[in-house]
Parts: structure tokens; C-alpha cells; sequence
């Protein structure tokens, strides 16, 4: 519990540095281990993330979270108490002029079949429903006892592997997409744990991929001019 907190303390202390600065904040899933709202329970845990989420947007800054396969539940709670947009797989949206593929990146490119039917068993009403109907305290074991095995049960070596393979079916469907949509002027993805800039080369746009806060801290700025740099967190 207590990594738990500090990494929540230290996004905070992140999103603290961008109040002053940033017009539009992207967040492209898997945010929170595990998110499930009730039609009158939400999760105990992150009021210092949500709290400061509330902050930006009382100042004016624009947020769309993009649901990853860690927080695929997110319902009206966040968007009603927030503000915030909440999108559901893959979209295009417009941001400092250019017109960019957003992805948590797990519902593009050719994905395993276990995966393809897990993942319509989350987003499933029927399925949603009968989970729903289950006591939060039994929910929240089994979603956060399967996470902590899948974090677990491969090595550094395998997970690398695995995250490289996905990287690559990302890109192929990138390309694909830019050639029967070539007004997308780039693609930015979550989900693989890899934070890389893929730059612009042969008509291709840039792909992106913004790695992750358990030990990268990464992140991805667009500037006014429209240009990506990938960037650190690093405390002073």
C-alpha cells in the first residue's frame, strides 16, 4: 500500500507542474489498477489523483480518459463529479490543429484471441451486469488478485518481449489506418509499457507509445507548433 501511495503522490506532484501550462490532458488507460463503479459505490483508494484531476478542470484544462483493460468500468461517476470526457477504444481527435488516433492501444492491430474474448466479456452489458451483482468486497479480490498474477507471472525478459511484439502489431495497424486515413497526422498508444517516439518517415506520421509511472514516469508533450517530444519525471 504504501508504493501505492507514494506513486499516487508523486503523479500528483507531476500534475502539479503542468497546472500553469497544459490546455488538453490525454490519459490513455490503465490509470487505476482496478476501477468498478456501482450505481452507488465507487472505489475506495485514489482521492489525491481525483482530487487533482478536479483541480484541472476547475481551472479549464480539458481531460479525456481513454478506459485501458485496468479501468474499462468507468461509467458517468468521474465524468459527472470531474468533467472530464471518457472515451471508449480507439478515437481521432484535434489538438493544436492536428488531427491524432488515440488508443489505450488494446483494441487495435491483431490481438490474441483470449484477449479479443476477455475483453468483450468486459465491455459486455449482460457480463457487466452479473459482475455487478456480486459484493464489491469479493470483486475487488478477484480483479486484483488476476492483475497482480498477470503483473507476476513472466519474467522481465518474456514481458519485454511480449511488450516489442505488441509494439509492432501497433505499428503495422498504424500504417494501415494512415494509408486509408491520411489526413491522422499521428498515433499515440498506452498499454504496452514501452515509452518511444517513433518518428515521421516516409509519409508515415509518428507513432508513440507513452510507456508508464511504475518506473519510467513517462509522458508526451504536444507543444503549440504541434511537435511531440517524449519526455521524464524527474524530481528537483
Amino acid at each position: 500500500m504504501t508504493d501505492h501511495l507514494e506513486r499516487e503522490r508523486r503523479v500528483c506532484r507531476f500534475l502539479d507542474t503542468i497546472k500553469d501550462d497544459a490546455a488538453q490532458l490525454f490519459l490513455l488507460g490503465d490509470i487505476l489498477d482496478y476501477w468498478y463503479e456501482y450505481k452507488y459505490v465507487v472505489p475506495r483508494g485514489y482521492i489525491r489523483f481525483l482530487g487533482k484531476l478536479a483541480e484541472l478542470a476547475d481551472s479549464g484544462v480539458s481531460i479525456t480518459w481513454v478506459t485501458g483493460n485496468h479501468d474499462v468500468w468507468l461509467f458517468d461517476y468521474l465524468r459527472d463529479q470531474i468533467g472530464l470526457t471518457v472515451l471508449n477504444g480507439h478515437t481521432v481527435v484535434e489538438a493544436q490543429g492536428k488531427r491524432i488516433l488515440i488508443s489505450h492501444g488494446d483494441d487495435v492491430g491483431v490481438q490474441p484471441v483470449m484477449y479479443r474474448f476477455t475483453r468483450w466479456c468486459f465491455y459486455n452489458k449482460v457480463c457487466q451486469w452479473l459482475y455487478a451483482a456480486i459484493h464489491p468486497r469479493w470483486t475487488y479480490l478477484i480483479a486484483t488478485g488476476w492483475s497482480n498474477e498477470n503483473r507476476t507471472r513472466r519474467n522481465p525478459e518474456q514481458q519485454r518481449d511480449i511488450s516489442e511484439r505488441a509494439a509492432a502489431r501497433l505499428v503495422d495497424f498504424s500504417r494501415d489506418y494512415h494509408r486509408q486515413h491520411p489526413d491522422v497526422e499521428a498515433f499515440v498508444y498506452g498499454h504496452i509499457h514501452i515509452a518511444r517516439l517513433c518518428e515521421a518517415h516516409d509519409g508515415m506520421p509518428p507513432v508513440i507509445f507513452l510507456g508508464e509511472w511504475i518506473s519510467l514516469n513517462s509522458y508526451v508533450v504536444m507543444d503549440t507548433q504541434g511537435n511531440f517530444s517524449l519526455r521524464y519525471f524527474v524530481e528537483k
